[in-house]
């Protein structure tokens, strides 16, 4: 039987991993697994069981980006107008998630596979990983890639990947800010697990409320995101984790968090 393009998996903690698997074909984001990931994502997105995602990759590259031999399939401008609709809409769903996702990069991630890395809330890279957009050496300008890159990396930083379409390596990536951490190909999934270890161990409650806040407020000018962060600060304090988290704090011990919110 033919393997799904998409794997799922999740832990007794609440944590979901999927894996895109077209590995023979790069992981390219192909209508198939697009609407796969959609639809994992608009399911998780209601599952109040779910702490975080785990986003990673089978075989050598993470993400390939679109796939070209599909695009090309079907010349039309109506159908490339559904595509870049579906794949912002898949991008868009991450950061609508109220977990943490992290992007596990363990190889390559060129184009639109730049991007998926670049919407996550955080990545983890290979030190062998590269980066790029390089979509400008086929003639296709990567602009709904630029838009999540221009929010990642500083503005010329963005710009040089977007026009040149180079590659940056692993440690470039962190240096401007496209990842978090870089580790050795040995030890990528230990430090994915420290990460996510960290984040599990916080109420759930107050990540998401939190998640939602950070990226409302980018958009917002000083005085609107002070006052979105302020009515959101509250509405996490009547909380009933953070009303104990705070007394275990003045009582100088753990937190007793309630089964689903810890």
């Amino acid at each position: 039987m033919k393997e799904p393009v998409l794997l799922q998996h999740r832990d007794e903690r609440g944590v979901v991993a999927l894996t895109l698997n077209r590995p023979q074909a790069f992981n390219a984001l192909s209508e198939a697994m697009l609407a796969a990931l959609g639809e994992a994502f608009d399911a998780l997105a209601v599952d109040e069981s779910v702490r975080a995602v785990v986003l990673a990759a089978s075989g050598t590259a993470f993400c390939a980006g679109h796939d070209l031999k599909e695009m090309r399939a079907e010349p039309s401008f109506e159908y490339y107008q559904r595509l870049f609709a579906l794949c912002s809409a898949v991008m868009l769903a991450i950061q609508r998630l109220p977990v943490p996702v992290i992007a596990r990069v363990q190889g390559l991630a060129t184009a639109a596979g730049c991007q998926l890395v670049a919407m996550c809330d955080l990545a983890i890279a290979s030190r062998d990983a590269r980066f790029a957009v390089s979509g400008v050496n086929v003639g296709l300008f990567c602009s709904a890639p630029g838009v999540a890159l221009s929010r990642n990396l500083p503005r010329k930083a963005a710009f040089e990947m977007l026009v040149t379409g180079d590659f940056i390596s692993a440690e470039e990536a962190r240096a401007k800010g496209l990842v978090n951490r870089v580790a050795a190909p040995e030890a990528l999934d230990d430090e994915v697990e420290a990460l996510v270890a960290r984040i599990v161990a916080k109420p759930r409650v107050a990540v998401a409320l939190g998640k939602a806040l950070f990226y409302r407020q980018l958009e917002l000018g000083m005085v609107s995101a002070y006052e979105d962060a302020g009515a959101t600060m509250a509405c996490n304090m009547m909380d009933p984790s953070a009303l104990e988290g705070v007394q275990a704090f003045i009582e100088k011990r753990m937190p007793n968090w309630v089964a689903g919110r810890a």
